[in-house]
């Protein structure tokens, strides 16, 4: 009997500004979510004007994608003046619905804004059936879930409530259930629930014991320390087919304040792999490429979290092994080809020279790497490096590239 895939999923990526939106949209994201000036919980990523917003969801429709926009606070008293006319503004941009937490901007969205979209945020940690039958009989239109959330548990869901599911299949893991968590508060009196997270999960933290009222160190040295609260990033790449096969509508990457390097990779590995599933299902394969090109981008170990189960120790990370540098650089984001002279127009965001090798990568091409011979800067000059951000510079390139297409170079 052949195998047929229902519904394509959504692919969902995140931008923390404008050129990021719009990165993930020539990538391969079919929907973007983004922060506007209030009511977010990114408070350190760029966010966007509500002009911008208005920018980012007319270039989205031209693609066919959607702007999804998070106002996934947890509200105060404080928070409720301005929030009917931030809704009202929100709408009039034409995105197409918002993430939300709390149950005051759910009933005032349905009041003041009833064109947008409601999807409930992961900030609620939605993780049975129940309870997304409650928010369902609520009237909202799709639901985040917990990233705590297993295969069996996401298929219930499906089974039992006629709702859109999505759910994160890439990037950071929180060591609390999103939206329960108060460390920033207490660590820094910074609120984690209205934008302020700083991460103290992620700090190097010592081991201490009480013996006679006196706090001795467990453990001392530079090696590993044996506490943590610092879960591996997420990848589910592999579990692509099974979220299909279950149902789940639309597939979420994690990672608004990421650069565009990473956006686009992460964008353009999950689009492929989405892709190929739903033309071939039979005989769809993971391709190893596809693996080594997440790992371009990796700052962090990576694992599949719950979706299997339960992780174990061996899903946390440790002192030391908490961050390493990415084994690639973005170095340059081409602007322009001339396929007479065989010259692109790159504009560079990180060092690179002649002599070194770098590997270009985009949405209309297949990866190649070539030895960069000479730079030229816009009046012809030859250079010895780029050396300055956002310069423009134009190198030779052995084979056709595009507007957007990017170059990076192998870290050492």
């Amino acid at each position: 009997m052949t195998k047929t895939i229902l519904k394509k999923p959504e692919l969902l990526a995140p931008a923390g500004n404008l050129e990021k939106l719009k990165i993930a949209v020539h990538y391969g994201a079919d929907a973007v979510f983004l922060g506007g000036q209030e009511y977010g919980l990114r408070s350190n990523a760029d966010n966007f004007t509500m002009d911008e917003i208005k920018e980012g969801v007319d270039f989205a429709k031209k693609y066919g994608a959607k702007i999804y926009v998070t106002t996934n606070i947890i509200a105060h008293d404080e928070n409720i003046e301005g929030l009917d006319d931030y809704l009202r503004q929100l709408e009039a941009t034409g995105a197409t619905g918002i993430i939300v937490a709390d149950p005051l901007i759910i009933e005032t969205c349905k009041r003041v804004a009833p064109k947008l979209e409601i999807h409930l945020s992961t900030q609620q940690s939605l993780s049975n059936w129940k309870a997304v039958e409650y928010w369902k009989n609520e009237g909202l239109e799709r639901v985040v879930l917990a990233r705590e959330t297993g295969a069996e548990e996401m298929r219930l869901m499906k089974e039992k409530v006629d709702i859109e599911i999505e759910a994160f299949v890439h990037g950071a893991m929180c060591i609390a259930y999103s939206g329960r968590c108060t460390l920033s508060n207490h660590m820094t009196a910074r609120d984690s629930n209205r934008g302020g997270c700083c991460q103290s999960c992620r700090w190097d933290y010592d081991l201490l014991t009480v013996d006679n009222d006196e706090l001795d160190v467990v453990f001392e040295g530079e090696d590993v320390t044996p506490f943590a609260m610092s879960p591996k990033d997420l990848k589910l790449i592999e579990s692509i087919p099974s979220m299909i096969d279950i149902g789940i509508d639309s597939l979420k990457i994690e990672g608004r304040m990421k650069s565009i390097h990473y956006i686009a990779t992460v964008v353009s590995v999950y689009r492929k792999v989405i892709d190929a599933y739903c033309a071939d299902p039979e005989n769809f394969k993971i391709d190893p490429e596809w693996i080594i090109e997440l790992g371009k981008c990796a700052n962090r170990d990576t694992a599949p979290a719950f979706f299997e189960g339960v992780p174990g120790y061996e899903e946390q990370m440790f002192g030391h092994e908490q961050s390493k540098k990415t084994p690639f650089d973005f170095c340059g984001l081409v602007l322009d080809y001339d396929e007479k002279t065989r010259m692109a127009t790159i504009q560079q965001r990180n060092n690179f020279k002649p002599g070194m090798e770098i590997e270009f990568f985009g949405p209309e091409i297949d990866n190649f790497k070539q030895v960069i011979t000479a730079i030229y800067d816009e009046e012809g000059t030859a250079l010895d490096a780029a050396r300055h951000p956002l310069q423009l510079v134009q190198i030779k390139v052995d084979h056709p590239v595009y507007k957007n297409n990017m170059m990076r170079k192998e870290m050492a």
